[in-house]
């Protein structure tokens, strides 16, 4: 609804291989442009404030564009993944409640649920998953 069929045709009719979000803002330069000659814009300040609006719009959407093209190594994903997992593992055992040295009677095996560490687990796995 932002763009009527025939600017809509153009657009797609541009063969570029990268994003093609700046067309519209160059669209909406030159139309400011030509609303100034033609006197639909008072001055050249309302002119230059339309124009630094445009600009960090502009900017915004550029900086999207960069978030989408550069990836995360797949390295990093890696590491994490891994540390996660050792950092749950070594949860496991380490958070048990009964010293096996000991010799209680009747409690060799501590068969608790981990409440607590299974929560963690679920929330950085989770995390690590998004």
């Amino acid at each position: 609804g932002f763009l009527t069929p025939a600017e809509r045709r153009r657009l797609e009719g541009l063969r570029s291989p990268y994003n093609k979000f700046w067309v519209p803002c160059a669209w909406f330069g030159a139309l400011a442009g030509q609303a100034r000659r033609e006197g639909r814009v008072r001055d050249d300040c309302a002119l230059k404030l339309l124009m630094e609006e445009l600009n960090r719009f502009r900017s915004h959407c550029s900086l999207l564009f960069h978030y989408d093209w550069i990836s995360v190594p797949l390295v990093y994903t890696q590491v994490v993944t891994i540390a996660v997992y050792t950092f749950f593992v070594t949860c496991l055992i380490g958070r048990q409640f009964l010293d096996p040295a000991q010799g209680y009677a009747g409690h060799e095996l501590d068969l608790g649920v981990p409440v607590f560490t299974l929560l963690q687990f679920f929330f950085y796995v989770g995390w690590l998953k998004v």
